[in-house]
């Protein structure tokens, strides 16, 4: 167990443009997946606590929406001040980059990135670079762009270099007791879990309008022996989507509900119970007072 005299303990930021790799690199250096994913971008929306803990170190790693410079709107306001939140309070910083890519995007986070605390850059999917002479190069023109304290090319998808990567920033934790216990992964609550795997379906299984329009509200979470009852909600934007996320005959919706429910299963360890309606509430992404009400910080 980690101990005040010989363990650290430490807040650490993930960030990095939409669709970099944030959320499957902290699933994968937590060893459970308790952040949602998918091939398109913007996915997380919340600031998700994920804890790793080693006999030397326990790493309370932040994972943040990725920082949007394309589009305005309330809630991407909100989310953009989510990833500013986390870099002012946080002990270190993993920057993740993509393999030989670096755009405009990745520039605007690269100025966010605080100059008073280590920040380690990811360079991820190294495993989708044929010809890994070419990681050189990059790394070092990465370099010259900012003081990094270390560069550690990774791949979430496959985990290569991720023990790495905590061994990298281990040193950089304050010297404290551990803030969770030995097996906690999360400080976010079940059903909080249960409603981003739901939106994670909607994301996966709809076209590209559709999911950045909706949200998930569970209006009932009930626990019994070995049931887990869940009555949730998909607000959607507009009446359109109720349409196309409902499907003919309602078999669209039956077939992300069924999906969802098999990974709230693993999730809980337990059967669950689902049940799920598509709500129509215009204009709730552009509305800060909805957006408070539906738990956005």
């Amino acid at each position: 167990m980690v101990g005040a005299a010989d363990g650290r303990c430490g807040f650490v930021a993930i960030v990095g443009r939409p669709n970099v790799g944030k959320s499957t690199l902290m699933n994968r250096l937590i060893g459970q997946k308790v952040s949602i994913t998918s091939r398109k971008p913007q996915t997380t929306r919340h600031r998700i606590t994920g804890v790793q803990t080693r006999p030397d170190a326990q790493f309370v790693f932040v994972d943040t929406p990725g920082f949007q410079t394309r589009h305005g709107g309330a809630l991407n306001a909100t989310l953009n001040r989510t990833v500013k939140t986390a870099l002012a309070e946080v002990d270190a910083v993993v920057f993740v980059v993509e393999a030989g890519r670096f755009g405009p995007e990745d520039e605007q986070v690269l100025r966010l990135l605080p100059v008073d605390r280590p920040v380690v850059l990811a360079i991820n999917k190294v495993d989708r670079v044929p010809d890994k002479a070419r990681l050189l190069p990059f790394a070092q023109a990465m370099a010259g762009r900012f003081s990094f304290a270390d560069i550690v090319p990774v791949s979430a998808q496959q985990g290569t270099q991720t023990d790495t990567l905590l061994d990298v920033l281990a040193p950089h934790l304050p010297q404290s007791e551990p803030m969770f216990g030995p097996d906690d992964l999360t400080d976010r609550t079940s059903r909080f879990l249960v409603a981003e795997l739901l939106r994670e379906k909607v994301f996966r299984m709809t076209g590209d309008e559709v999911p950045y329009g909706t949200t998930v509200v569970i209006e009932k979470y009930e626990e019994a022996d070995n049931l887990v009852r869940v009555y949730a909600a998909i607000l959607v934007d507009k009446p359109a989507h109720k349409g196309m996320l409902i499907g003919r005959g309602g078999e669209h919706l039956k077939q992300i509900a069924s999906v969802a429910r098999a990974d709230m299963e693993k999730l809980l360890g337990c059967k669950v119970f689902l049940e799920v309606w598509v709500k129509v509430r215009s204009g709730w992404a552009d509305d800060a007072g909805a957006l408070r009400q539906l738990g956005f910080e």
